[in-house]
């Protein structure tokens, strides 16, 4: 019995998905949408795109609402005459076709955020005061010490917070504007939620006007923009120079070792081709023919092999001092 009860569950809820994707999601609106107080009458109101028989509106804290409504309608309304701190929440709608038992899908979420004016006001300290220029790093704290809390930073003119932030353990949010232009002037005020209670607010606190003023650039930044444009051309051409010198230095040692270790004892002997000997005229009358022959040699040009002839010299050779 068990298995077919279950086989039944199932293929109801199966048939009900099934039927819920071809039925239009509602959505949900919440009037006033934000301010609400303790004490304030509030509307949820679900917009429907199609008729609808029963509306039902629904509360995270497992809440329920119903409400028939008539075909006519496109949107159902539940309001709070008095709001109270368990009114605040998430909220969410759905509605059945008329004549079907065919169910939507349900709306969005929707928060209700609700101000009990019973907590204490936050402080506020903004640093540097009032005035800055753009570009400038802005610190804003708040603090409260009655209550461990979420702070929500507010700026005047916009309608959600703008920034939230976990006190440290004095209490105190610290919340930074980095570089500010004068788009982020204006009014600043602080509010906290209290711990565990999420959709509950405290009110807002005292304000803080910050104003950003456009820096104008100084009287001599054009010229000195083109002063520091000549300072680092010069230096280049200064650190161009510098490493010139430095190559022709690194060349010119490289060239004095190079000859000093040609000239060295020790060095090899230059090739017999780029040796060349010097021999007056007036000297060749005193040499042997041996010696006039290896002269002559050694001033010649080197010829191939195959173009080698053998030398003939005449050369008269003194004998015993008689001709």
């Amino acid at each position: 019995m068990a298995p077919m009860v279950l086989a039944l569950i199932l293929g109801w809820w199966l048939m009900a998905a099934i039927r819920a994707q071809n039925v239009p999601r509602p959505s949900l609106s919440l009037h006033p949408s934000q301010g609400v107080s303790v004490g304030d009458t509030v509307t949820l109101r679900c917009h429907l795109p199609q008729s609808a028989a029963w509306v039902w509106l629904y509360q995270d804290r497992g809440w329920r609402y119903s409400k028939s409504k008539d075909k006519k309608q496109d949107a159902a309304e539940f309001s709070f005459v008095s709001t109270s701190q368990e009114h605040a929440g998430v909220y969410q709608c759905q509605y059945r076709v008329p004549e079907s038992e065919e169910i939507s899908e349900q709306s969005d979420p929707v928060q209700l955020v609700v101000t009990d004016r019973s907590y204490s006001l936050p402080g506020i300290s903004l640093r540097p005061e009032e005035h800055v220029g753009t570009g400038t790093n802005v610190t804003i704290h708040c603090w409260n010490k009655d209550y461990g809390a979420t702070f929500l930073l507010h700026k005047d003119g916009c309608s959600a917070p703008i920034q939230s932030q976990e006190p440290d353990s004095r209490g105190t949010a610290t919340f930074t504007l980095f570089g500010v232009t004068p788009s982020d002037s204006g009014t600043y005020r602080c509010s906290y939620h209290p711990w565990g209670y999420p959709f509950l607010s405290s009110p807002l606190g005292d304000s803080v006007t910050l104003e950003v003023a456009p820096t104008p650039a100084p009287p001599g930044a054009v010229f000195t923009s083109h002063g520091n444009l000549v300072v680092v051309v010069a230096g280049g051409c200064a650190a161009a120079f510098v490493f010139i010198l430095i190559l022709v230095f690194f060349f010119l040692t490289a060239r004095r070792c190079r000859i000093q270790r040609d000239e060295s004892p020790g060095s090899p002997t230059k090739n017999p081709e780029a040796m060349e000997f010097q021999v007056s005229p007036g000297d060749s009358e005193g040499l042997t023919y041996i010696e006039l022959q290896a002269v002559t040699s050694s001033t010649q040009p080197p010829t191939p092999p195959s173009a080698l002839q053998p030398s003939v010299i005449y050369a008269e050779v003194a004998t015993g001092g008689h001709h």
